[in-house]
């Protein structure tokens, strides 16, 4: 049986660090930035990228439609 691999990609620049994204994640890969974006918000990152299944759940509760989720099977 295919292991299923996801990978987010956080558009930081339009990110407004409202940390949704954080805890729909059931595996706590996201976790938001000490810097900031050229607005002055931090942004969303992925933390811990080898445990991201691509479940979505990011993706479908951001605000703002910045996070794009993909899924890979390995």
């Amino acid at each position: 049986m295919a292991k299923v691999r996801g990978a987010i990609v956080i558009d930081i620049e339009r990110c407004k660090g409202c940390e949704v994204c954080i805890p729909s994640c059931p595996f706590e890969v996201i976790a938001i930035s000490k810097e900031v974006n050229g607005r002055g918000y931090p942004f969303a990152y992925m933390v811990k990228p080898e445990e991201c299944t691509g479940c979505a759940n990011c993706g479908i509760v951001c605000p703002d439609g910045v996070i794009s989720v993909y899924r890979v099977k390995v």
